[in-house]
């Protein structure tokens, strides 16, 4: 279990404390709280990534492990923002099913003994769903209107990114003999 592996676990472990402070009335401070924990689960996933590729400490457990921690992360912070009201169901489910599609055709693409990297528009959606969480938990009402631009861009770019996984790997799909 090495440092980055740890990193991705301690992001595991965070998501029910950020569940329970941001849907739990237990302070004044909960969205604070839940906000806090939330950047520091974000950074984490930065974090283990550079350091696993930055001194050779890449593993089977971190392949698996850290894409899905990343997924835990954003969907439950997506459903908590639908229950609060924050974020249309419908764009919600359109993000979740983008990574349902992405994750089967990563495992028909490893099947075939295709790894199917991360790409631009991947950590471009990412970076803007994670600043969307971060300004619809914030819930600043100066701030509002950036928080649509950044929900609906977030929104595109998830599109943008599957269709840009589809076609650059459209090859994986075809049925070999």
């Amino acid at each position: 279990m090495n440092l980055p592996n740890k990193l991705t676990m301690f992001r595991v472990i965070l998501i029910p404390f950020f569940v329970v402070f941001l849907l739990v009335d237990i302070t004044s401070a909960d969205k604070w709280i839940a906000l806090a924990i939330f950047i520091i689960a974000s950074l984490t996933d930065l974090l283990d990534g550079k350091i696993a590729r930055k001194y050779n400490l890449v593993t089977n457990f971190g392949k698996f492990m850290d894409p899905l921690a990343d997924k835990l992360l954003v969907c439950s912070a997506l459903i908590c923002l639908v229950s609060l009201e924050k974020i249309p169901a419908w764009m919600v489910i359109v993000i979740i099913a983008r990574e349902f599609i992405i994750s089967g055709f990563r495992l028909v693409a490893s099947d075939n003994g295709v790894v199917i990297a991360a790409s631009y528009w991947g950590k471009f959606k990412t970076t803007f769903q994670m600043v969307m969480i971060c300004l619809m938990i914030a819930d600043i009402e100066e701030l509002h209107l950036l928080t649509v631009i950044v929900m609906w861009a977030a929104l595109i770019l998830t599109v943008v990114s599957l269709v840009d996984y589809l076609m650059k790997n459209k090859d994986v799909m075809k049925e070999t003999k």
